[in-house]
């Protein structure tokens, strides 16, 4: 009998060259990568330095806006307090006044808007009336009137029949000192308090 010939198949062939090639070559050479600690110190800060760059001016963004928020809304409150604190007529010259506090200490540079009302409530109509309300450089913005100020009844407190509350409400817009990816951001605070050594604070023009 002679001795018969086995031919192995082609496919069957690369399998095992490639199997011998990952065991012997690339194996070795892929732990070697893993567990090597040389690397391009310029190449990796090339790079990173960029991503980390953004990052740090993007926390300083985000930072400043929320202290500038903050700012304004403490700057809101203290206006607030002022006029609740107040037993003498309000004029022009004293909302012009406010609007300068405001922008004082806010300090941002922006326009600052400033709006300034005293509200009632009724209890027979079971309304809000505007017992005065004056604006400062708010575009888009009038004073509030007994008939628009039902526009904001869900923002007003509650309040006993005839009681008043001093409403202020402030406008300036944030800008970003670098570009991340934050726009322009209008900041705007809505504060009430009640007059405090008298019923009412009164408006004289």
């Amino acid at each position: 009998m002679g001795i018969g010939h086995h031919r192995e198949s082609g496919a069957v062939r690369m399998a095992r060259v490639a199997k011998v090639f990952f065991t012997r070559r690339l194996a070795p050479a892929w732990t070697r990568f893993v567990a090597g600690e040389r690397g391009s110190v310029t190449v990796e800060f090339v790079i990173m330095m960029p991503l980390i760059f953004w990052a740090f001016m993007a926390l300083f963004v985000f930072f400043d806006g929320y202290r500038q928020s903050s700012i304004n809304l403490k700057a809101a409150y203290t206006i607030s307090d002022i006029l609740s604190r107040e037993t003498d007529v309000v004029d022009d010259e004293y909302i012009d006044t406010m609007q300068s506090l405001f922008k004082f200490l806010t300090r941002d540079g922006s326009e600052a808007s400033l709006r300034v009302s005293v509200v009632r409530w009724d209890n027979n109509d079971e309304r809000y009336y505007v017992d005065w309300s004056q604006v400062r450089d708010w575009s888009g913005e009038t004073a509030w009137t007994d008939g628009s100020i039902s526009q904001i009844e869900s923002r007003l407190p509650v309040m006993a029949h005839m009681q008043r509350a001093i409403l202020v409400e402030t406008r300036n817009t944030y800008s970003p000192i670098f570009k991340v990816g934050l726009g322009e951001q209008e900041l705007k605070n809505f504060v009430f308090s009640s007059p405090r050594f008298a019923p009412q604070v009164v408006w004289g023009s």
